[in-house]
C-alpha cells in the first residue's frame, strides 16, 4: 500500500476526497491530524493554504500587511522538512497553490508577495484563466481555475517553468529538472473536472516508489 504524506486543512478535504477515493490503495497521512512517519512515505502532496510565514521566506517583507493573518509556522516547518526529505529520497512530489510557493521557497526561490487579478471569485472553481505553455510541457491546459494572491518571483534551484498566465506571465506551472516527478501548479486541480491526468500520473509514481523499496 503506497503511503502519501500531506498537510491538509479540514476545509480542503471535501475537494480532494473525490480524487483520493479513486485510489483506495493509497493511505493518506495528514500531518495536520497527527504524526507522519516520513521514512515510510512514498510521496508528498503539498496542498493549498495560507501564506508562507515570513520567518521562512528568502526575502524581506517591506509591507507586513500583505501577509495573511492566519499563517501557520508549524505547518511551514513541517512542509519544508518534508520537501527536503522527499527530494533526498527522490519521492514524487505534487505541489498545489500554496504548496507550489512552499516548494519554491524550499529550493531557495522568492515570491511576489501580493499580486492583482488572480483572486477573483470565478477563478476559485471555474477554469477561466487562460494559460500559455512551453512547447515541451507535458500537461497543457488552455484555461485553469487559478486563485491566489502570491506567486513565484525568483525560481528555486532546479525548477523550470512550464506554463504562465497568458495575460501577465505569472508562473502557473513548474517542474523540478532532472527529477523523476515533482510537479508544481498554482491552480487548483482538486477543484476541477479536467485534471484527472495529473492525479493519475502522481499516483502511478507513488506505486513506482513503493516498488523501488528494498
Amino acid at each position: 500500500m503506497p503511503n502519501l504524506a500531506t498537510w491538509m486543512r479540514r476545509s480542503d478535504e471535501k475537494y480532494f476526497a473525490p480524487f483520493l477515493s479513486r485510489y483506495a490503495e493509497v493511505k493518506v497521512w495528514n500531518a495536520a491530524q497527527g504524526n507522519v512517519p516520513f521514512e515510510r512515505m512514498n510521496g508528498l502532496l503539498l496542498t493549498g493554504g495560507p501564506d508562507v510565514a515570513p520567518e521562512f521566506l528568502n526575502q524581506p517583507v517591506p509591507d507586513p500587511s500583505v501577509i495573511e493573518k492566519d499563517v501557520n509556522p508549524d505547518r511551514d516547518r513541517w512542509e519544508l522538512n518534508a520537501i527536503k526529505s522527499a527530494i533526498e529520497g527522490r519521492l514524487p512530489i505534487f505541489a498545489i497553490c500554496k504548496g507550489l510557493q512552499t516548494l519554491n521557497v524550499a529550493l531557495g526561490g522568492t515570491l511576489h508577495l501580493d499580486i492583482a487579478g488572480h483572486n477573483l471569485p470565478d477563478q476559485k472553481t471555474h477554469d477561466v484563466q487562460p494559460l500559455r505553455s512551453d512547447r515541451k510541457t507535458r500537461y497543457r491546459f488552455e484555461k485553469v481555475n487559478s486563485s491566489h494572491h502570491q506567486a513565484i518571483d525568483k525560481l528555486g534551484v532546479g525548477l523550470e517553468v512550464e506554463s504562465w498566465c497568458a495575460s501577465d506571465d505569472i508562473i502557473e506551472q513548474v517542474k523540478l529538472r532532472d527529477y523523476p516527478f515533482a510537479l508544481g501548479v498554482q491552480y487548483h486541480p482538486e477543484r476541477g473536472k479536467i485534471y484527472d491526468e495529473l492525479f493519475d500520473d502522481f499516483v502511478s509514481r507513488l506505486r513506482n516508489s513503493l516498488n523501488r523499496e528494498p
